[in-house]
């Protein structure tokens, strides 16, 4: 399994077009719904202009930051009606380091994962590989895995928890979509900063 530096270096190596399929269990109408999505994700350097404009938004130093992405995703999930349902959207999201440890520290979001709000969360590597976020909104929390089976294949699950216990637990499977040219860049043994970019709105 690959290990990496900084979540960062994570984030450039999910670059690319991704499939996702998901399965996301409702725990109170002990429930399972399926659907799938296709993601895209884009590394955003530090000196990007939407890196700083989420860092002014939530009044932190853009000199701290290591970089972010932008994430945009189209989704259908089994029990859509017809009309009814969105799962289409996109967000930006930065990352800043703790001074002590560069493997751990914030994550600040344009809107987060279990509500359509600014926040800041909270980004972790664990000792296996995984990204760990973990985020608190006024009224619910949530956290997600994501980890490398090999280079395009990931896993992601995710729960998030009301007032009162869990609501969902998700695991999804994500296929990395090749394309020309991520397939000449594999070609030339570089295959992890070929196109770019997905995940965690959705």
């Amino acid at each position: 399994m690959k290990t990496f530096t900084d979540a960062m270096e994570f984030f450039q190596f999910s670059a690319g077009n991704w499939r996702s399929q998901r399965t996301t269990h409702h725990l109170p109408f002990r429930r399972a719904e399926t659907g799938d999505s296709d993601i895209s994700v884009e590394a955003l350097p530090i000196d990007h202009p939407k890196v700083l404009e989420i860092c002014e938004l939530h009044e932190v130093d853009p000199q701290l930051a290591i970089g972010g992405a932008h994430v945009t995703w189209q989704a259908a999930m089994a029990w859509d009606q017809e009309d009814d349902e969105n799962h289409e959207g996109s967000t930006i999201f930065v990352l800043v380091p703790d001074a002590d440890n560069s493997r751990k520290g914030r994550l600040l979001r344009e809107r987060g994962y279990a509500e359509i709000v600014p926040v800041i969360g909270h980004y972790e590597m664990d000792e296996d590989g995984g990204l760990v976020l973990v985020t608190e909104y006024e009224t619910m929390s949530s956290i997600e895995r994501f980890w490398f089976v090999g280079p395009n294949l990931r896993m992601r699950s995710s729960t998030v928890k009301r007032f009162g216990g869990f609501s969902t637990a998700s695991f999804c499977t994500e296929f990395r979509v090749e394309t020309e040219a991520a397939d000449g860049a594999n070609s030339e043994g570089s295959g992890t900063e070929a196109s770019y970019v997905s995940v965690f709105g959705w």
